[in-house]
């Protein structure tokens, strides 16, 4: 039976989540208009001859990328599941070392 601190942790970690995709999508909209316009400068001023604007684009979308990573939950090494399972280890572990103390073993 799940029961209102459930269902209220649920909710914030979802609403958290939810917010983090907003920012992520915010995010994207910048980095397309801003490249965008710097593409356009380069193209303007030089023609591409040089096209440092991807300089831009490649060093915003490396943290655009660990952005999506974040917001998505794509964590491919340790997923949100990893976490949930050593936390209650932990906890098993603290609260089997509280119940022994005073006992000998």
């Amino acid at each position: 039976m799940e029961t209102n601190f459930d269902k209220e942790n649920r909710y914030l970690k979802a609403k958290e989540q939810v917010k983090e995709i907003k920012k992520f999508y915010t995010s994207l909209l910048s980095y397309i208009v801003v490249i965008g316009l710097l593409a356009f400068i380069n193209y303007y001023t030089n023609e591409f001859r040089y096209a440092w604007f991807l300089w831009a684009a490649f060093g915003w979308g490396i943290g655009l990328i660990f952005h999506a990573v974040r917001a998505f939950d794509w964590n491919p090494f340790i997923s949100r599941d990893w976490e949930e399972r050593k936390i209650k280890e932990f906890m098993e572990k603290e609260e089997h070392n509280k119940n022994s103390l005073g006992r000998w073993e």
